[in-house]
């Protein structure tokens, strides 16, 4: 199974994308800010195509996707939240686009993220390989 992000809208800290799974359009993903140089916290992953697996988080207490190699990054999750204040590097699932306490946000991520779940978690069940390519 293929993910896929592009980016649709960009801020001062951060960067919101179009999640499409195997070319099907299905929600926005926020994340920090894209930049030339890390700063812990506070900037998106680099561009390219990672590895998906599904493992327990110790954060979270519970079962969800992890990206695989991300350089100079660990533990990067798909998980719900959503303002850049929620991702610490994380990507963060919405159905929409909204406000949350003045900042650019991505709503409904908890029905965003059930359903990216069910989709990566039924493909590995089938033996399937799951990446997810960040554009």
């Amino acid at each position: 199974m293929k993910i896929t992000t592009k980016v649709f809208e960009s801020g001062a800290d951060y960067t919101i994308s179009r999640l499409f799974i195997n070319d099907l359009y299905y929600c926005y993903i926020m994340e920090d800010k894209i930049r030339e140089e890390k700063i812990k916290g506070i900037t998106a992953i680099p561009r390219g195509t990672y590895d998906v697996i599904i493992t327990m988080s110790n954060r979270f207490k519970r079962m969800l996707p992890l990206l695989l190699n991300v350089p100079n990054y660990e533990g990067v999750r798909i998980h719900t939240g959503n303002t850049s204040e929620d991702t610490e590097g994380c990507l963060l699932p919405g159905l929409s686009l909204g406000t949350v306490n003045g900042k650019r946000a991505v709503t409904n991520s908890r029905q965003a993220f059930e359903m990216i779940y069910k989709k990566i978690e039924t493909a590995l069940n089938k033996g399937e390989k799951v990446t997810i390519e960040l554009k």
